[in-house]
């Protein structure tokens, strides 16, 4: 997966790595209304939530090193 930005989709995020999901709504940006996942663009999605661009680009790094870290685990698996 490329690296995330904050003009990517939630849904694009979470599918290339679902581990996100828990920190996103953890966070108030993603988030279950009616039994249905919410979507959106990263940036809009948290500057509704009032998120500040500081905060959405600690965002964006912390979902990075999500990332990242997923792919060092990966890495170790298949070395394993």
């Amino acid at each position: 997966m490329k690296t995330i930005t904050k003009k990517d989709e939630i849904e694009f995020i979470l599918k290339g790595i679902p581990e996100a999901l828990p920190y996103l709504m953890k966070k108030g940006v993603c988030g279950i209304s009616c039994g249905e996942p919410t979507w959106g663009i990263l940036e809009s999605a948290a500057k509704e939530k009032g998120f500040t661009e500081t905060e959405i680009d600690n965002i964006v790094n912390d979902l990075n090193n999500i990332l990242q870290n997923q792919s060092n685990k990966n890495a170790i698996e298949y070395n394993d």
